[in-house]
């Protein structure tokens, strides 16, 4: 009989896939690793089950511990895995920018996870690092993976993808295109690739508001590079100790907006459902292609599965709603979804206690102050309740003026959703759109929210 003996024996030997449709236009033999086929969908099965063995070999982890990780979620679900199998519990802290699907598989793993702020600096006590941490200290028996230090993340791809690379292309690649986070993956299989041949070269994939890039190129840790992204997976605002960056040749930035076209466009043209970090890393290398030549025979490797993201890059309203998609919604759908498009303003001579009347009568927070058919300034209900607070002796009479912020933003109907972060603040909860035929229209922050 042919079996194997648990789930963990399943990992690995991923098969190598030709890429048809996305390639032209590129003069290279284009190969995907898809490391979907391991049994936790993601290529992290294979460090997990190497830092649980190297800390099992240390006496770090007895039976009956904890295993605790800070995770995007696949580390997590391979560390499940051999919880699962070798009966250990599992804690998981992960960040609020990462998808539901992934928090609820490791649920379903039997795993405890929790979700933590994404931006906060990695030693807030917030961080989902700092709560890993605190935990290992705090429970007995209990292990901290750490897969950004524990070079055992590193060595499992020395020690397995990268010898798999090399055989499987029969010692001819050239290319390795894969997207950097912890950086274990990109620096177990340079070292294996370029032992094995040391022009071999290593392109890594980063992401806008990483520091990877330019610490590469300059040796310069640079903490303006660092600001909110998208994409999950790659990048980082630390820099691993797995990261070994004299194996990486080059870094390729890719935006959020690229990465998730192009994992859309693998699933659609080549029927390879991948995650984000697979459209990074395919983005990388088409921004890359000029430096190929018919004869180079690329890998890309795949990290993980699409089912971690059918609520956000294979959701079509996920996408438009960040200007990913060319049909993304417009401040003309929003105005088509408003109930009441009645335009309701005040005049500059009115009263402060009539244009809180108003306000109240309509039931809304905000609104333009006219001068004729002039926009001039703009009120607000707390602007308005502070000023006969502060005001109460007969001083509701006194002229709107007296009250007024500056007016709100005008912008077109034609303006996608996505710019209107630009216009709309604390500073202007609302700004008036104008439409085709010149009519003037309110859109609110609750307009927005209730879009999205």
């Amino acid at each position: 009989m042919d079996y194997k003996k648990s789930v963990l024996e399943t990992i690995g030997r991923t098969p190598l896939v030709q890429l048809n449709k996305v390639t032209s236009g590129i003069q290279a033999l284009v190969l995907g690793k898809v490391e979907t086929f391991n049994p936790g969908h993601s290529i992290k099965d294979r460090m997990a089950v190497k830092m649980i063995d190297d800390a099992e070999a240390r006496g770090d982890l007895k039976p009956g511990g904890t295993i605790i990780e800070c995770t995007s979620g696949n580390t997590g679900m391979g560390l499940a895995l051999v919880g699962c199998v070798r009966g250990y519990h599992c804690i998981f802290t992960t960040t609020d920018k990462q998808s539901k699907e992934k928090v609820d598989m490791l649920k379903a793993l039997g795993a405890e996870v929790i979700v933590c702020p994404t931006n906060v600096e990695p030693e807030d006590p917030r961080s989902y690092y700092s709560v890993a941490r605190r935990l290992s200290t705090e429970i007995p028996n209990s292990f901290w993976c750490n897969q950004y230090d524990n070079l055992s993340n590193r060595q499992a791809h020395y020690e397995s993808t990268g010898p798999e690379i090399w055989e499987q292309t029969d010692g001819k690649i050239t290319h390795l295109v894969v997207g950097v986070g912890t950086g274990g993956t990109v620096s177990g299989v340079a070292r294996y690739l370029k032992e094995k041949n040391p022009n071999i070269q290593i392109w890594g994939a980063d992401t806008y508001g990483s520091v990877f890039k330019k610490y590469h190129e300059t040796g310069v840790f640079d903490p303006k590079e660092i600001y909110p992204y998208i994409t999950e997976g790659i990048g980082e605002d630390i820099l691993p100790e797995n990261v070994d960056f004299s194996v990486i040749d080059r870094f390729e930035k890719v935006t959020d907006k690229d990465a998730a076209v192009w994992a859309r466009r693998l699933a659609r043209e080549e029927g390879l459902l991948l995650g984000y970090s697979a459209g990074s890393a395919f983005g990388a290398l088409w921004q890359l292609r000029a430096n190929l030549k018919p004869e180079d025979v690329v890998v890309v490797i795949f990290h993980d599965h699409g089912s971690r993201y059918v609520g956000k890059i294979y959701n079509d309203d996920w996408m438009r709603e960040r200007g990913f998609l060319d049909d993304e919604l417009k401040v003309s759908d929003l105005l088509a979804r408003k109930k009441d498009r009645l335009f309701i303003s005040c005049q500059a001579g009115d009263t402060v206690r009539s244009a809180f009347n108003t306000m109240k009568s309509h039931d809304i927070s905000q609104m333009p102050v006219m001068d004729g058919e002039n926009i001039v300034g703009s009120i607000t209900e707390t602007q308005v309740l502070r000023f006969l607070l502060e005001n109460p002796m007969g001083h509701s009479e006194s002229p709107v003026t007296e009250v007024m912020g500056e007016a709100f933003p005008v912008v077109k109907d034609d303006m996608p959703i996505s710019q209107l972060n630009r216009f709309i603040s604390k500073e202007f909860p609302a700004v008036v759109a104008k439409d085709r035929t010149g009519s003037l229209h309110i859109v609110t922050q609750y307009d927005l929210i209730r879009a999205i």
